[in-house]
């Protein structure tokens, strides 16, 4: 790869371009159009294989999930709480209340984390009563049939506490409502330490005929949030829908399609998801329901879009004088992998795909997984990229071997190959024939150079996944300057690292760790020789310069990772081709590049001195 060959050029040209397709048209240009075929391949096959009785309603087919009608007006946040009586809601996690007047969990704030790095800020808001700014909200509730009239809990109902008026993990509360009817709903409402609340709802009947009921829960966002729009992170829509896998929706896709409805199923989850938050709503694993995710484009400039995912349970028949009982589950917070992990642990179907691992998740999720494990004795995240550094390039350390001892093989080779090529300059065919056997004799692969790249860019790429999706990224500290090792480096090289009083346009912002990666990157190409051709030896020069611009809008922990990564590899190739006994053209090309500055220099300081000279002169 790093021979005067030009079909070592060639290859190396051609690795570098396949590496960044790969790395930049993967999951945009195949993973995405595969997902999507996957999905409507599964739809379709649950579609045929669906038993004649399952295809029926698993609710009366006039029930229906209420929406939510557009805020009737735009209050703070603050306001739009005190517009109902509440109920507390706290836990060492959360902090927030339930609205009483409708039942809705609508007012949550996490408490272990913050809008920004700095621990005064504001903490996170999750969940917003109707009529705030941005209303965000999870509902449980029942559906009447047609002609029934029983009347259900509404939005305009108001509930009444009994017991403790505090929701707290060691103190559940119980809600009840009687409809007037000689029916009487009641709501008891435990939560755990972190975001998982769980929901029983009685029906008590106190007449003297039957009531059918069919249960439901929807979590309902009106407004789109503010989203990351990468094609490597979903937010949106999402949940696990039965048999039926992992279904998603993206804000966009959403009012494109307004109404995806789902074959009944049994086992499963579905909501919302952002990039580190989460609020699904959990049918009890053991009974049927149908699910579906809606959306609605407003009708009027000063409406937003409205989205919602909800599903819709069996009716269930109460008897005369006895009670129904359903159980459900809400989790509203934040995306931690192992926390979601005991969650699947307790039967919920694939719940840590709350976190979207993507294609490589094979490599991903162990990655994530030794990363927390190493983190565990470190205790920073930013040492636990180096240390990981080194595993994965002593993992890759034979494979490395084996390329820096065919490079070193090839420049040894290089004299026998020009005298090939001017021997056999006017017959193509033979010269490379010549060149193979050559290759042959010597044991020498000349793409063998091209191959370590390749198979490091899953695991490069999976990295990046770990640091841009994980929660556990979001505002960890390296050293320095460095308090986000989710987030570029804040410096800019542009403004000389903030000395200068000026704000630096975005791409422009050419931090101290993508400057490092980008010097230590060209260190390593001066390692090789230099090309003959101009055109190409130009791209290997600015090569560097085009990474560090692409680089410096990543997150820093991963341009530490690839600059660390650079001066393990500059170490080990430098050892290996002296080991070898092959040429190091380190400062040769050092003194080679430098020169056309230093007598740029030296002719400008001649230029100096004759100017000064000539004017003693006329003094």
């Amino acid at each position: 790869m790093q021979s005067q060959d030009p079909d070592q050029q060639r290859n190396l040209l051609l690795a570098v371009v396949l590496s960044m397709a790969v790395l930049l048209g993967w999951q945009l240009f195949y993973a995405g159009p595969k997902l999507r075929d996957e999905q409507a391949r599964q739809r379709t096959q649950q579609e045929l294989s669906q038993p004649q009785d399952a295809a029926k309603p698993v609710a009366p087919p006039d029930a229906a999930v209420p929406s939510a009608a557009p805020p009737a007006a735009s209050l703070s946040r603050e306001d739009a709480v005190k517009t109902s009586p509440r109920l507390a809601v706290e836990t060492p996690s959360l902090k927030g209340s339930i609205a009483l007047r409708s039942g809705r969990i609508d007012d949550l704030v996490l408490v272990k984390y913050h809008e920004t790095v700095d621990p005064k800020s504001p903490n996170v808001v999750l969940f917003s009563p109707t009529d705030s700014p941005h209303p965000y909200f999870a509902e449980y509730g029942w559906v009447a049939p047609a002609g029934s009239n029983v009347k259900v809990p509404d939005r305009d109902t108001l509930w009444q506490v009994q017991g403790s008026a505090q929701l707290t993990p060691t103190a559940p509360v119980t809600l009840t409502w009687d409809n007037g009817q000689s029916v009487v709903f009641k709501r008891t409402i435990s939560v755990d330490d972190n975001y998982m609340f769980k929901i029983v709802d009685e029906v008590e009947n106190r007449s003297a005929a039957d009531v059918s009921l069919a249960p439901y829960a929807r979590v309902h966002r009106y407004g789109t949030p503010k989203i990351e729009n990468i094609w490597i992170l979903h937010e949106g829509l999402i949940g696990i829908i039965g048999a039926q896998g992992e279904q998603r929706s993206k804000y966009a896709d959403a009012l494109e399609e307004p109404l995806r409805t789902f074959e009944p199923a049994t086992g499963g989850w579905l909501g919302f998801t952002d990039k580190y938050w989460a609020a699904t709503v959990i049918p009890d694993q053991t009974a049927r329901y149908r699910a579906q995710f809606s959306a609605q484009a407003p009708k009027l400039p000063s409406e937003q879009p409205s989205y919602q995912a909800d599903y819709l349970r069996d009716a269930i028949k109460v008897p005369a004088g006895q009670t129904g009982k359903i159980e459900s589950q809400l989790f509203a917070g934040a995306k931690q992998m192992q926390l979601l992990q005991a969650y699947q642990n307790t039967g919920i179907q694939q719940f840590d795909l709350l976190i979207d691992w993507g294609w490589f998740f094979f490599i991903t999720k162990p990655l994530f997984q030794l990363m927390e494990a190493i983190n565990s004795v470190v205790h920073n995240f930013g040492v636990t990229i180096l240390i990981l550094t080194v595993i994965v390039r002593l993992f890759f350390f034979p494979l490395a071997n084996k390329q820096y001892a065919s490079m070193a093989k090839m420049k040894k080779l290089q004299p026998q190959m020009e005298q090939l090529r001017e021997r056999y300059k006017d017959d193509k065919v033979k010269q490379q024939q010549e060149l193979m056997d050559l290759y042959r004799r010597e044991k020498v692969n000349p793409i063998a150079g091209c191959l370590p790249i390749l198979l490091q860019l899953p695991v490069f790429f999976a990295l990046y996944k770990v640091l841009y999706i994980t929660i556990d990224m979001r505002h960890a500290p390296f050293f320095g300057w460095i308090k986000d090792l989710s987030a570029p480096d804040p410096t800019s090289l542009f403004n000389l690292f903030g000395l200068l009083p000026f704000a630096v346009p975005e791409f422009l912002h050419i931090g101290v760790w993508p400057l490092l990666m980008g010097i230590t990157m060209w260190l390593q190409m001066q390692l090789n020789p230099q090309q003959p051709d101009p055109v190409q030896q130009q791209i290997f020069n600015w090569m560097p310069v085009l990474f560090t611009f692409l680089l410096a809008s990543f997150p820093a922990g991963l341009v530490i990772y690839w600059a660390w990564s650079n001066v393990l590899s500059l170490a080990q190739q430098y050892y290996i081709m002296r080991r070898q006994g092959a040429e190091i053209h380190l400062m040769g090309n050092l003194s080679r590049q430098f020169k056309p500055v230093a007598s740029m220099a030296g002719r400008g300081a001649d230029a100096i001195k004759r100017r000064r000279s000539g004017k003693e002169k006329g003094e």
